[in-house]
């Protein structure tokens, strides 16, 4: 692939210093593409884009946004091979991972497009307050905050970017979006879908390059109104340090909870249980990490799991018989490996996988895992599933709770007053019934609780954080 340049304004752009950055595949380490190390310079040509960017469109009517974004989607859906593709090669999904997640592009900008203009407010009872009367009529406006930094991560370069930018302009706000450093070629191929749209200058803007020198510049920034970031709990707490009085949405890490009950149906739970572990090579926030089995059907959940497990393929993702790629870099990989060898010495059981070579890691089943061990309360964000045995449905949700996480959970059971109770003591932002923590539809609120994180996402919830509420009260005089 050849070297690309940012987005700022609409114009294609180098840094202003002429620094690149390699991105590299992480099953190989071939280059793949270059692109701009961003640098202060750049980001406060950004922000100027952005300001004059959001000015005109805080005036365009929403239809006028929605034709826009419309556009863009129908060019989303013709180029879906083209990004899937440029995904594979940066981030190491397969291919068919990676042309799953391009092809929700075009219907998450459609929905968009559709919420950006159902910005409703509300009438108020004014009349109601002692010693107002019918003279006074108020009513609330939702307006676009400005401009959004959109912060995003490697493991979902197009869903994830997508969830933020598409909600923004819809809503009337200009974006800068800084995607990972690892992945943001996928990023600017979505982007031109928008300026190919005809998308007004400085609407969206994409600056490349590494965190450490963009993250602070644009989270400090007065004229930044809002910061949208996905990723780990320390730089979500880092930004909400030092971010200073601007709305934030912050998606954060995670160590999903699933419990499997003696009612449940093993056929469906060990299916669903593998998917949601080692789906995007286990690289997702809300993939299943831990499971609270009941004693009584542990056993035999852990021989399905063995069986299922070993069904799936680590390697190559261009390859048509690999399952699942490579972690997003050795290190990584290291990383995981190493908590995999630090469960095993504290007394876990290494049921099937644990091997590492270069960035593939097998997909790793634990059992004998104890709920207060490190593997079952930090998030490991890698293909690894750690069994905890429980006794009852009282321990099971105890466990659950036990971490400082609270983004997604699962229970299978088939007792309508186990899953009423589990919805209602389960504290985690999304509990699933008789599914695991891996799902999520574009629609829908998503966002934790704890250190998981604050906030929602889902495209309804994105674009009313993405405006703010103005009242209006129109005062006439008293009549009686």
């Amino acid at each position: 692939m050849a070297r690309q340049d940012m987005l700022i304004g609409n114009e294609w752009v180098a840094a202003s210093s002429g620094d690149t950055v390699d991105v590299r595949s992480p099953y190989d380490s071939r280059v793949v593409g270059t692109v701009p190390a961003a640098g202060a310079q750049d980001v406060e040509a950004a922000i100027k884009a952005a300001q004059q960017g959001a000015e005109e469109w805080r005036r365009t009517p929403a239809w006028k946004r929605a034709d826009v974004l419309t556009k863009a989607a129908a060019l989303a859906d013709e180029r879906t091979e083209d990004i899937a593709r440029v995904m594979s090669y940066e981030n190491g999904k397969t291919l068919t991972e990676a042309r799953s997640e391009a092809g929700r592009t075009g219907d998450i900008i459609r929905l968009a497009a559709f919420e950006g203009t159902q910005l409703y407010g509300e009438t108020l009872p004014l009349d109601a307050n002692r010693g107002t009367g019918q003279e006074k009529i108020g009513f609330t406006l939702r307006q676009p905050v400005g401009i959004v930094a959109a912060i995003t991560p490697f493991n979902y370069p197009a869903l994830l970017v997508n969830h933020k930018i598409a909600p923004a302009i819809a809503a009337g706000n200009a974006v800068i979006l800084k995607p990972a450093t690892a992945t943001p070629l996928t990023a600017l191929a979505i982007a031109e879908c928008f300026v190919d749209a005809g998308l007004p200058a400085g609407v969206l803007n994409v600056i490349t390059g590494r965190g450490s020198t963009i993250g602070d510049a644009l989270a400090t920034d007065d004229r930044i109104r809002k910061i949208s970031f996905t990723g780990s709990t320390s730089v979500g707490e880092h930004l909400a340090a030092v971010a200073g009085i601007k709305k934030l949405s912050l998606e954060l890490g995670s160590c999903c909870p699933v419990i499997v009950l003696p009612d449940a149906d093993l056929d469906l739970a060990t299916n669903a249980l593998a998917l949601g572990a080692y789906t995007n090579t286990g690289e997702a926030c809300i993939s299943v990490q831990r499971v609270m089995v009941h004693q009584d059907i542990a056993a035999e959940l852990t021989q399905r799991l063995k069986e299922r497990t070993e069904q799936i393929t680590a390697g190559d993702p261009q390859d048509s018989g690999t399952t699942i790629g490579p972690l997003i870099s050795e290190p990584e990989a290291q990383r995981v490996e190493e908590m995999v060898q630090r469960a095993i010495a504290a007394g876990a059981t290494l049921v099937t996988g644990g091997q590492r070579e270069g960035a593939v890691m097998q997909p790793t089943l634990l059992t004998d895992v104890a709920p207060d061990a490190e593997i079952a309360q930090e998030e490991i964000f890698g293909p690894v599933m750690a069994l905890v045995r429980v006794k009852d449905v009282d321990e099971a949700i105890e466990v659950a709770n036990s971490s400082r996480y609270g983004l997604g959970a699962g229970v299978f059971t088939n007792d309508l007053d186990t899953v009423v109770r589990c919805a209602r003591e389960i504290d985690a932002g999304t509990v699933d019934m008789n599914w695991t923590s891996l799902f999520r539809a574009d629609l829908m609120p998503y966002g934790g609780l704890g250190a998981s994180g604050i906030g929602k996402e889902g495209v309804r919830s994105a674009v009313e954080e993405m405006t703010e509420v103005k009242t209006v009260v129109l005062h006439g005089r008293p009549w009686s």
